[in-house]
C-alpha cells in the first residue's frame, strides 16, 4: 500500500539507536534489530492513525519488499556460500593454506596476505567479506591472529576498497545516483572523487600499518591480540555454532587451482556482466552461477568428490550463510522504515543544511554527517542516496569548486558506517566471514574506524580552505598531510595506552 513518509523530526533517530544500544547490551543483534524496526513501525502507526496492526504489517511489509529488492543480493550470497563449501571440500582451500603457509613466516606476513587478497577481490564487498574469511582463516589461526584481527583486516580491505575501484558494485550504485543529478558523468565524478576519498585510503594505509607493527594494536583490539598469542584465537564469550563445513571430509586430491579457477572465473564473469547489465547485483549472481557451474565440472569428474557430496557440501555452503542473510534483512528493513517512513535521512540533512556554517567547512561538515547517518542506518548506499543530490545542489548554487572534495566527503563518510556500524551488512559480513562474534568485532574495531576518521575530519578542514587554490592543488596538501597525520596518530596512541598501563 503506497505511504506517506512522516517527518518525525528527532524520532526518526530512535529506531537506529535502539537498535545499536540493545545489541551492545544484549549482545543479540536479531532481537536488536527487530526491535529497532517495530518501534519505527510503531511511531508512524501512531503519527498515521493506523492503529496497533499496522505495527506488524508494515513491518511485514517492508521486510518482504527489501528481500525482493535484494533478490539478486540473497541468491549471490547463497551461491557464494555454496561455492566456498564446494571448494573447500575439492580441497582447493586446503592447498591454497599449505602453499601459503609454506611462504608465510610469521603473524606479519600472514596480515599482509589476508590484506592483499581482500584488495585483489575488489568487485563486491560482500564476495571479499565471505571468501577471504574462509581461505585465510586457517592460516591466521596457524600464525596466532586473533578472529577480531582477521575480521578487522577482512572488513577494512571491503567497503573502503570497492569505494576506490572503478569497476565495482559500489562505483555502479554511486555513478548512477550522479548521474541523476550533477552536470558531469558519473564515472568522471567518481573517478574525480577517488584522491580525496580520505575515509578509504587512510583505512588501508591503516590496516597494513598494523599488519607491519602488529604491537602498535590499541584498546579492545590489543587485549584481543594479546588472548591470540597466548593460544586463545576465539573470544571466550564465542558462542558460534559448530561449522559444518570444516567438519566436511576434505579431498586430498585437491590442487591451488581448485581454488583459483573459480574464483577466477567469478570475479571475470561478475566483470563482464557488470559491464552488460545496469544490476551490479545481477551480475554477481550470474558470476556466481557461472563459477558453480564449472566448480561442479571440475571436482566430480576428477573424483574430488561424488555428486552427492557435492551438492550436500553447497547445501552446507548456503546453511553457513543463512544466519547473515537474516540479519542483512533485518538491517536493510530498518534502513527503510527510518528512510521511506521517518525520514531520518531529510531529517539529518536539514540540520546541515541549517548550520549556516562557512562554505570552506562543507566538507567536513557533509564528512560528519555522512558518518553519523551510515553509522545510525547501517547503510552506506542509502546516505549516498540522501546526501549526493544535496552536494550536488549546494555547489550548483554556488561553489562548484567545491563539487568533487564535497563529493568525496559523502563517500568517505557513507564508507566509515559501513565499515563500523553494528547493524552495517559488510561489518556483519566480515565477522561471519572471521567467524568471530559479532559484536566483539564491533567493539575492537570501533576504536579504529574513529582514529580515520577524526584524521579526516582535519583532512576536510584542510581541503576546503584548499579548494579554492585548484583541485589538484588541494589534494597535494591535503592526501599527503592527512597520511602524515594518521602515522602520527599510530605512533602515540599505543605509547600513550602503554604508559598508562
Amino acid at each position: 500500500m503506497p505511504l506517506e513518509a512522516f517527518e518525525a523530526g528527532f524520532l526518526s533517530l530512535l529506531p537506529p539507536i535502539i537498535a545499536i544500544v540493545l545489541a551492545l547490551i544484549t549482545r543479540e543483534v536479531v532481537f536488536s534489530l527487530i526491535t529497532g524496526i517495530l518501534s519505527g513501525t510503531l511511531i508512524y502507526s501512531i503519527a498515521s492513525g493506523m492503529g496497533p496492526k499496522a505495527v506488524f504489517i508494515l513491518a511485514l511489509e517492508f521486510m518482504s519488499s527489501r528481500v525482493g529488492a535484494n533478490s539478486h543480493m540473497i541468491i549471490f550470497l547463497l551461491i557464494l556460500g555454496a561455492l566456498i563449501a564446494v571448494i573447500t571440500r575439492a580441497g582447493g582451500a586446503n592447498s591454497y593454506s599449505s602453499w601459503a603457509s609454506k611462504k608465510l613466516k610469521g603473524p606479519k606476513s600472514a596480515g599482509l596476505a589476508v590484506s592483499f587478497l581482500g584488495i585483489i577481490i575488489f568487485i563486491d564487498d560482500y564476495f571479499s567479506c565471505l571468501s577471504v574469511g574462509r581461505m585465510m582463516r586457517p592460516i591466521s589461526d596457524r600464525h596466532k591472529i586473533s578472529r577480531e584481527k582477521l575480521a578487522y583486516i577482512i572488513d577494512t580491505t571491503a567497503a573502503p576498497v570497492c569505494i576506490l575501484a572503478p569497476v565495482s558494485s559500489w562505483a555502479a550504485a554511486v555513478i548512477g545516483m550522479i548521474d541523476e543529478t550533477a552536470t558531469i558523468t558519473g564515472m568522471e565524478a567518481f573517478i574525480g572523487s577517488i584522491p580525496m576519498n580520505l575515509y578509504g585510503i587512510l583505512s588501508i594505509v591503516m590496516v597494513f600499518w598494523l599488519c607491519i607493527r602488529p604491537k602498535d594494536d590499541f584498546g579492545p583490539m590489543a587485549a584481543a591480540q594479546a588472548r591470540a598469542e597466548g593460544g586463545e584465537i576465539k573470544a571466550p564469550n564465542s558462542d558460534e555454532a559448530p561449522d559444518e563445513i570444516s567438519a566436511m571430509e576434505v579431498s586430498s586430491k585437491g590442487r591451488l587451482l581448485d581454488l583459483l579457477v573459480p574464483i577466477v572465473v567469478l570475479v571475470t564473469a561478475s566483470i563482464i556482466a557488470m559491464l552488460y547489465y545496469d544490476d551490479a547485483s545481477l551480475a554477481l549472481a550470474l558470476g556466481g552461477f557461472l563459477s558453480l557451474f564449472i566448480a561442479f565440472f571440475m571436482y566430480v569428474p576428477r573424483r574430488l568428490m561424488n555428486m552427492k557430496h557435492f551438492f550436500s557440501s553447497a547445501i552446507a555452503g548456503v546453511k553457513s550463510v543463512t544466519p547473515a542473510i537474516i540479519i542483512l534483512c533485518l538491517a536493510w528493513t530498518i534502513a527503510s522504515v527510518c528512510s521511506q517512513l521517518l525520514s531520518t535521512g531529510d531529517y539529518v540533512a536539514g540540520l546541515v543544511i541549517q548550520s549556516r556554517l562557512p562554505v570552506m567547512l562543507f566538507p567536513p561538515m557533509i564528512f560528519v554527517t555522512a558518518c553519523l547517518l551510515s553509522f545510525a542506518t547501517g547503510t552506506s548506499w542509502g546516505t549516498y542516496g540522501i546526501l549526493i543530490p544535496i552536494v550536488v545542489s549546494f555547489c550548483q548554487m554556488g561553489s562548484p569548486w567545491l563539487f568533487l572534495c564535497s563529493l568525496s566527503s559523502v563517500l568517505a563518510g557513507g564508507v566509515f558506517g559501513d565499515h563500523c556500524s553494528p547493524i552495517s551488512d559488510s561489518t556483519i559480513l566480515s565477522s561471519a566471514g572471521a567467524e568471530c562474534p559479532h559484536l566483539d568485532h564491533v567493539k575492537t574495531q570501533i576504536p579504529y574506524a574513529i582514529t580515520v576518521a577524526a584524521v579526516c575530519v582535519i583532512g576536510y578542514v584542510i581541503a576546503g580552505f584548499t579548494s579554492g587554490m585548484g583541485y589538484l592543488k588541494s589534494i597535494v596538501i591535503t592526501l599527503p598531510a592527512s597520511l602524515i597525520l594518521l602515522i602520527i596518530a599510530l605512533i602515540l596512541i599505543p605509547k600513550t595506552k602503554r604508559s598508562r598501563n
